[in-house]
């Protein structure tokens, strides 16, 4: 085998694994936000199990979810507050 196809095969395999690598770091972000977001929907769906005997209702949409996705439990908490807050003026 000729030297320039060992290099060139080599130089492909690197070019290759470095592209990979690349595109699969926000791939796993977007799939990690993607899952937290989907928790943050079942969350959602709790609170609002738990409130209907309260008379209390968050709604379950792409917003809410992806900050309770993004934010966590601080996120769920921080929605039941503006929640309460908005029904206060009100």
């Amino acid at each position: 085998m000729d030297y320039n196809v060992v290099m060139t095969f080599l130089a492909c395999m690197i070019f290759l694994f470095i592209f990979g690598k690349i595109f699969v770091w926000p791939l796993k972000s977007i799939l990690k936000l993607v899952f937290n977001s989907i928790l943050g929907g079942i969350l959602i769906y709790i609170i609002n199990l738990i409130g209907m005997n309260f008379g209390f209702h968050i709604g379950l949409n792409i917003l809410t979810s992806a900050v309770v996705g993004i934010l966590g439990i601080p996120g769920a908490i921080l929605l039941i507050v503006l929640k309460i807050i908005v029904r206060m003026k009100m």
